[in-house]
């Protein structure tokens, strides 16, 4: 580790030549996480009806692996996969940054640690957690072009970690002095200078960042001391003013919390209070407009996760999901039928997830309805975690399997494009 706190010798590119047979898996980050996947994967607005899927359009490329048997792909943009695989031993997983004009793989390495995953790549930069030498965690940042790695610092604690990026500014969330609280942070890739956020009660407040945009706007949760941190409050911290908005002024409810922001838009959920009866409403969906300070209730059909992206909301339902067009206020379900439709990322015009039963990828463009399901790379299951603004995807999907009693091999990292 250099004095600027970067870390040189953890890039290391992984060659893939187009007569190799590829080799890769699909867990997020570890092998934990796709036995997960495998296993199961009032008055309101006007309801369009659903599209019905559509035949696969696309090529399903495996990205390999950094020698173990699995992989899972994360993020994308326009020349970059980032994800994780399992090294030789497949017990350790390392952070992976992936060429998509030169097939190239490269291990991202970690801080010391024996594990680190990517969470998110733009432009030159990737960012994710990792392991320390003693099984604490940091958020990092690497530099694409220079190979360098830069770790994030925490606030006195034990930890910190990465929830997002935009504008070259990182966001997430680092532990104070003997892991009292938790503050968000901003940090930018291009000075290394990490800014605390606090709360907007003070140093004594909690925070965490879900994410940023326009390279300014900080979207998350905060809360009062000595409180559950699930009884949040949704805010809007602004890089520029240094000033919070607190979102849970306009819902009236017990908690909210930020799910997404892209733009001038802030997604999230809140918990309305009781009215009087014995039970508990359910959670509604709300969106935010940063410029004009318009908050919107977005109803029940929006409270599991809702994501954003342009004018458009997007939650899973059962069955399948909706998307909210916050222009028109109207609903259109989409998904295959029974079952849940989930929504892992969102890009321009297109949305990409899996469903359940299954998991099966697919790839849903907003503006036509069209709804395509991804082929598998020779078994039948697969899961896609991000879609860039081309229609492009990325996920794990499943190899053939050797064992005539499963329908699927082991899961890599996957990476589909349009035909």
């Amino acid at each position: 580790m250099g004095p600027d706190g970067s870390n040189d010798q953890i890039a290391h590119p992984v060659h893939r030549g187009d007569s190799m047979r590829h080799r890769r898996l699909g867990a997020r980050a570890t092998v934990a996480a796709l036995a997960l996947a495998l296993l199961g994967l009032g008055s309101g607005p006007a309801l369009a009806h659903a599209p019905k899927p559509s035949s696969p359009r696309y090529t399903a490329l495996d990205l390999g692996t950094l020698g173990g048997a699995y992989s899972s792909g994360v993020a994308l943009d326009r020349d970059t996969v980032v994800g994780s695989s399992a090294l030789a031993d497949d017990f350790e997983w390392h952070a992976f940054a992936y060429d998509r004009s030169t097939r190239v793989m490269t291990d991202l390495g970690t801080l010391g640690g024996t594990s680190s995953s990517a969470l998110d790549v733009e432009g030159r930069y990737v960012i994710g957690d990792s392991t320390l030498a003693d099984g604490n965690s940091r958020g990092f940042v690497h530099d694409l072009r220079t190979h360098r790695t830069h770790t994030i610092a925490t606030f006195g604690g034990s930890g910190s970690h990465v929830s997002g990026i935009d504008g070259g500014v990182v966001v997430g969330s680092a532990r104070t002095p003997g892991d009292q609280n938790t503050h968000a942070y901003a940090y930018d890739a291009r000075t290394h200078v990490q800014t605390e956020l606090g709360s907007p009660v003070g140093p004594d407040g909690t925070s965490t960042a879900a994410g940023i945009s326009e390279g300014r706007y900080v979207a998350g949760t905060w809360d009062h001391p000595g409180t559950p941190f699930e009884g949040g409050h949704a805010f809007v911290h602004d890089l520029r003013t240094r000033a919070w908005t607190d979102l849970s002024r306009y819902d009236n409810g017990v908690s909210s919390k930020v799910t997404s922001v892209t733009g001038h838009t802030v997604v999230g959920t809140f918990q309305p209070k009781p009215d009087g009866s014995s039970d508990r409403p359910p959670e509604r969906g709300f969106a935010y407009d940063i410029r004009s300070g318009v908050w919107s209730d977005l109803g029940p059909e929006m409270a599991y996760r809702p994501i954003v992206t342009g004018h458009t909301v997007l939650a899973t339902t059962r069955p399948g999901a909706y998307a909210y067009d916050l222009r028109t206020r109207t609903l259109s379900a989409f998904g295959p039928g029974p079952g849940r439709t989930y929504i892992n990322g969102v890009a321009g015009k297109y949305a990409a997830g899996d469903t359940n039963p299954g998991p099966f990828a697919y790839v849903y463009r907003v503006d036509t309805g069209a709804f395509t399901l991804l082929p598998a790379i020779g078994g039948v299951h697969s899961t896609a975690s991000d879609v860039d603004r081309r229609g492009a995807a990325v996920g794990n999907s499943a190899l053939p399997s050797a064992d005539p009693s499963s329908p699927d091999g082991v899961y890599h990292a996957t990476l589909w494009t349009a035909r």
